[in-house]
């Protein structure tokens, strides 16, 4: 997977250096510039990991190119080639590359006016013919994947009602400073640094008189639907195939990033023509700005005070850099290199000082053999479900090859992410999981066996199965098969909607006929705290009702344990509790505990 991520970063450089040589029509060595700061950019930084965004980074500039021979030389094989294998690998990223093209190529048709109607007609129609053909090839992907995505969360279509924005122009564009923290949470921040050097290439951009006014409108237009898009609320939406990104913000900004990075790569171009006087303007333009974002800028959080100093350090060694070439006092071949040098350093360090941290390899795959091996030699001629209690993500079963309940997945079905929640297990927008659920809940879902590091209290549900290394494989002894028959009436009389989880497996108790599998137990509660005495041996749960409470701990006896995400509405799990134990629960972050209740099973 690393391998992968670096191989595939490589060559969305080397896509998009390819691209500027292409189109500007040169063997300039500076368009590998252009590339790193294209390939290591804030955008990467965030999202380098999710690496099935990373082909249409990669493919972005091949198609950008083969739109504009669409175009100008009417050949539209590269585009629709490309835009297909595109979609082919990442159908959401995708939508927000689609959406593009249909302003980009609006944009070449003002930069390169057809003469005539009919030649105008002939161009939107290999357009429209072109991008059909490319959503064809991907169709075999596509279809299943727009009937999936009718079935999830995401596929309800809510319009905001109102337009807000979230935050100003300046703000964004003091993204551009280095080694500024990225957002992958839901404040909405764009990742857009590609290089503090665009501070002032852009200046030399707008300033030079060698570039067309034609074009700085059009560009420093889309620039501005760019800024727009990042925040406004309706154009976000839109933006994103019409639904809000539940956090990971911004995803279309690796777009905006190659158009700065053009146009900072066309004034780069003509710096021999440029005079001294606007390189002079253009440095103290951006050391003026990174003045002012340190000044108005109000994030401490992800502006730490040296980013402002290192960006004026850097922007001065360009600028040094800049005179250098000019003068000539130096080889320019030496110039050149001393610029690459200085170009990786800088997007390097960025990337270590911003992108995500890093785990040692053998924390992550210690019980992986273990897992492997237990979940191998399991022989059952029923339908079973395993599930690894102490896991590293909601993807395990597919990751270890173990058939398991829980699943995070973009397209996961929204119907079963609400099933969860009333049965008080976890789950979200695209995922569930088992975390919170029952023995009744294990029974109905057929969890057969369960993966343990530790121990588990002793139980007359389950056995002991097999053991490797620290890994203890334990066997449910009453689980449902794959299908079991219900009264008729239970789908219409069960009701699921109770506000409570324990209310709603007890009302499946009653319409089957058995005694309740919950009780209540009683509690009191004093602030954020909660506490109550076990009334009986046995295994206790805890329901959060307050959906401001995100975090709790539990004090019991002499352990402690710390529940995250309570808001999602799962049963907190005590585990087994001997007659007389006294536990507190503490609301840790934010709201209060005083809906608690402690539940008995």
């Amino acid at each position: 997977m690393t391998m992968v991520i670096v191989l595939k970063t490589g060559l969305s450089g080397l896509s998009f250096s390819w691209y500027l040589r292409r189109h500007f029509k040169t063997r300039d060595f500076g368009v590998g510039f252009f590339g790193i700061f294209y390939a290591l950019s804030g955008y990467m930084a965030a999202y380098s990991w999710n690496i099935m965004w990373l082909d249409c980074i990669l493919l972005f500039p091949v198609i950008l190119l083969g739109l504009e021979r669409l175009v100008k030389e009417k050949k539209g094989m590269l585009y629709c080639i490309a835009l297909g294998l595109s979609i082919l690998s990442n159908y959401y990223i995708s939508i927000m590359i689609c959406i593009f093209m249909v302003i980009y190529v609006i944009v070449q048709l003002i930069l390169n006016p057809p003469e005539g109607v009919v030649e105008f007609l002939k161009t939107c129609g290999l357009f429209a013919l072109y991008s059909l053909l490319a959503g064809a090839l991907s169709a075999v992907v596509l279809l299943p994947e727009i009937f999936a995505l009718q079935a999830t969360a995401s596929g309800n279509f809510d319009f905001p009602k109102d337009i807000n924005s979230y935050f100003s122009i300046f703000d964004m564009i003091a993204r551009h400073i280095g080694n500024v923290g990225t957002e992958i949470g839901l404040d909405h921040w764009p990742n857009i640094y590609c290089g503090v050097a665009v501070l002032m290439f852009f200046l030399l951009y707008l300033g030079s008189k060698k570039i067309a006014l034609r074009e700085k409108i059009v560009y420093c237009s889309m620039l501005l639907l760019f800024y727009a898009s990042f925040s406004t609320n309706v154009l976000n939406f839109i933006w994103h195939g019409f639904h809000f990104p539940n956090s990971l913000p911004c995803r279309q900004s690796f777009i905006y990033i190659a158009l700065m990075l053009f146009m900072c790569y066309e004034a780069y171009t003509k710096l021999e023509e440029t005079p001294f006087k606007y390189l002079a303007m253009a440095f103290w333009g951006a050391v003026s700005f990174v003045l002012l974002a340190e000044k108005l800028v109000d994030n401490t959080e992800q502006f730490h005070f040296s980013v402002f100093y290192v960006a004026i350090l850097l922007i001065a060694i360009y600028g040094g850099l800049i005179l250098l070439y000019k003068n000539r006092k130096w080889s320019p071949d030496a110039v050149l290199l001393t610029a690459l040098a200085v170009v990786a350093i800088e997007s390097a360090v960025n990337m270590a000082v911003t992108s995500i941290p890093t785990t040692s390899r053998t924390a992550y795959v210690k019980d992986n053999q273990d897992v492997e091996e237990l979940a191998w030699n399991i022989r059952s001629n029923t339908f079973y479900r395993v599930e690894k209690v102490d896991r590293k993500t909601k993807n395990d079963g597919a990751w270890m090859n173990f058939p398991s309940v829980s699943l995070f997945s973009s397209t996961a079905n929204a119907s079963l992410s609400h099933f969860f929640t009333d049965l008080g297990c976890e789950s979200s927008t695209n995922a569930y999981s088992i975390t919170g659920s029952t023995p009744l809940v294990d029974s109905l879902f057929a969890v057969k066996y369960g993966l343990y590091s530790n121990t588990p209290p002793a139980s007359s549900l389950m056995k002991m199965s097999e053991r490797s290394g620290g890994t203890l494989l334990y066997e449910n002894l009453y689980t449902l098969p794959v299908a079991f028959m219900l009264p008729a009436d239970v789908e219409n009389n069960w009701i699921l909607d109770s506000g409570n989880p324990a209310y709603v497996q007890n009302d499946l108790c009653t319409l089957l006929g058995t005694a309740p599998v919950l009780i209540s137990n009683e509690s009191y509660s004093e602030g954020k705290k909660l506490t109550f005495t076990s009334e009986a041996p046995g295994d206790y749960y805890v329901y959060v009702t307050n959906k401001r409470v995100k975090e709790v701990t539990a004090v019991m006896g002499q352990n402690t344990e710390s529940f995250d995400n309570v808001d999602r509405g799962f049963f907190l799990e005590l585990g087994y509790l001997a007659k007389g134990e006294e536990v507190t629960l503490e609301s840790t972050g934010g709201g209060s505990c005083h809906e608690c209740g402690g539940m008995e099973v």
